[in-house]
């Protein structure tokens, strides 16, 4: 895919985001957020466990007052428990097994961000400085070859640190 400038436009796979509304363009490890896949899975995983042992309960009390075999009904809940548990664990292992990239980010005035990768991350940080000099001269052109990150959910990765700041004075929160 290519990157492009040209006539105070940047091109990035077929969107075109004007120079002068280019807000921000850094770079930075996109990194899978691990320790929150694993947080949900046991979250998930508790739950799941916690209900189905409910639900052989209440099948087991119920069949000893109506002196049925609740052995089916049983059995059917826990082979679904562990269907579940087999999907949560494998959602788990798509995000822990995902590699880090290195991205170059381009934020414009409005709320779209544009993420592209490179083989070598010298040459992200070199873009940086060719898009900012692009921004400051807008005869500028440049072409350059350039990866297509794609990833599965975007909830799955650590963007890096958010902070919100509400009302004018020492009202700044920050997210890890």
């Amino acid at each position: 895919m290519d990157l492009i400038i040209s006539k105070r436009l940047l091109w990035i796979a077929g969107a075109a985001y004007p120079l002068h509304n280019i807000a921000r363009v850094y770079t930075f490890l996109l990194r899978p957020a691990r320790a929150k896949a694993v947080r949900r899975f046991v979250k998930y995983a508790s739950f799941t466990f916690a209900a189905s042992l409910a639900l052989t309960i209440i099948a087991g009390l119920s069949a000893v007052g109506a002196q049925q075999d609740p052995s089916s009904l049983i059995g059917f809940v826990w082979v679904l428990a562990f269907g579940v548990g087999v999907w949560l664990l494998v959602e788990m292992f798509k995000v822990v097994g995902a590699p880090s990239h290195h991205v170059l980010a381009v934020e414009s005035n409005g709320q779209s961000t544009a993420l592209v990768t490179a083989p070598d991350p010298a040459t992200l940080h070199h873009l940086v400085g060719s898009i900012a000099y692009a921004i400051e001269h807008p005869d500028v052109e440049l072409q350059v070859r350039v990866e297509r990150l794609m990833i599965g959910s975007p909830s799955n990765y650590y963007f890096g640190d958010t902070v919100n700041m509400y009302g004018g004075s020492g009202n700044v929160g920050m997210t890890k």
